[in-house]
């Protein structure tokens, strides 16, 4: 009978907290008065930062992309270090938990960064606004931040910055508003490939203006214009002449669009040209130049676009393209977000990237033995590289050497009984 009395009271309790996504919105429609005021509504997610047209319409939009994702996947975390500023442990305040987890209500923390680069590229400057913090940060420095969003900077001051910054409020948000903020609030990071990408005769804004040439000419070659030139049996010089010329292109252009199969007829006289040739020029070898200059200069490699690089070219792809960017980033959050006595007292703003991510399996079973053989990393420390849950056995936490006998603790010897003299015969 308990168990029948649990199950009952078990439904009940369901019933009673049960939810249900249709009956909430039915119930929504006829209640208005019951539920919060949504907003405007959009067709399209309002609060992504845009590539502008040069940068979205060509290749370069591909680079920015691959150099965003790359990025994104390193973790950024809220840490603590001794004084030879080594890690010692993670702090998990709001800060962590925009970097690691989720940044605002719309983006989640690997969104937000690649937002970041993608926007700091594309404009060469980027502003991380923290739009929810627990404590006024125009009054005072210890505030905690539980949400932040990527803006765009519009205006500069001596100490202040205009900021376009999506409004995510439930009754007025929706849309970008221009706000100014002290620059002590909002990290502004500069972009570290500026010279290369965002000066107006770099090499990347070179092979835009190259490729916007280029695309020019595809659409006028696609124009679907005849360029013709009729030669006439006679000299045009007079105005009756000329008016005579133009009523024949008339009446070509009027056979040619009327007709089904675009046939016209010409005199036996008349002769005609057609100039609609491909027309040769070096554009196509000038961006081909200027796009192996530019992934140089870069740090770039086709393998790398394309996904066939070995694993010296990714660390070099890491070393040259990755890491300044990361520590750009880093850089103005520990600068803005972080007081000095934070600073101080060893917290950090750090980036982590996992070293066995673009090893093949063969490494990483000859370096998971170095390091274990080695008392580098634990056994436990291995599997969660890898992927696998921890051993419950105490000797996967120790930094042992398995294949080393261990020293065994010296036995402690029993006590021996004291012997006892035997009484003296005082016969």
């Amino acid at each position: 009978m308990g168990a029948i009395r649990d199950r009952v009271t078990k439904g009940l309790t369901a019933l009673a907290h049960g939810w249900n996504a249709l009956t909430y919105e039915e119930d929504r429609l006829s209640r208005p008065d019951a539920y919060p005021v949504y907003g405007g509504s959009f067709g399209y997610q309002t609060h992504r930062t845009r590539l502008s047209g040069a940068n979205e319409k060509s290749i370069v939009a591909s680079i920015y992309n691959r150099i965003g994702i790359d990025v994104a996947a390193i973790d950024i975390r809220h840490v603590r270090l001794d004084d030879n500023d080594r890690y010692i442990s993670t702090i998990k305040d709001g800060l962590h938990s925009c970097l690691t987890l989720e940044a605002n209500i719309d983006q989640d923390a690997r969104a937000f960064k690649q937002d970041i680069v993608m926007s700091m590229f594309d404009k060469g400057h980027v502003a991380l606004v923290p739009i929810d913090t627990t404590l006024n940060p125009t009054e005072t420095g210890g505030f905690d931040i539980d949400s932040m969003r990527v803006a765009e900077v519009v205006a500069w001051y001596p100490r202040h910055v205009r900021v376009n910054v999506y409004d995510d409020r439930e009754l007025r948000g929706g849309l970008r508003r221009e706000i100014t903020l002290p620059k002590t609030v909002v990290s502004v990071i500069e972009n570290p490939l500026y010279s290369v990408m965002n000066e107006p005769n770099s090499t990347l804004q070179r092979l835009i203006r190259k490729l916007n040439l280029l695309d020019a000419v595809d659409e006028q070659s696609a124009s679907g214009k005849l360029d013709l030139i009729i030669q006439l049996p006679y000299t045009i010089k007079s105005d009756a002449r000329r008016k005579q010329a133009e009523q024949r292109k008339t009446d070509i252009e009027v056979q040619l669009k009327g007709s089904q199969y675009g046939i016209a007829y010409m005199d036996a006289t008349e002769k005609i040209t057609q100039l609609n040739r491909a027309s040769e020029n070096n554009l196509l070898a000038q961006i081909e130049f200027l796009t192996t200059m530019l992934y140089g200069q870069l740090g770039i490699t086709k393998e790398v676009m394309d996904g066939t690089a070995d694993e010296k070219t990714m660390l070099n792809y890491y070393n040259r393209t990755v890491e300044p960017i990361l520590a750009a980033i880093t850089g103005g959050i520990k600068r803005t977000f972080l007081t000095k006595t934070a600073r101080t007292q060893g917290q950090s703003i750090e980036y982590f990237r996992d070293p066995f991510k673009l090893a093949p399996v063969a490494t990483i079973a000859e370096l998971a033995d170095k390091f274990t053989r080695n008392e580098i990393l634990s056994a436990n420390e291995m599997r969660a590289f890898i992927g696998m849950p921890p051993s419950k056995d105490p000797k996967a936490e120790e930094l042992r050497n398995s294949n080393v006998p261990q020293p065994q603790p010296a036995a402690t010897p029993e006590p021996q009984p004291v012997p006892v003299p035997a009484p003296i015969d005082s016969a």
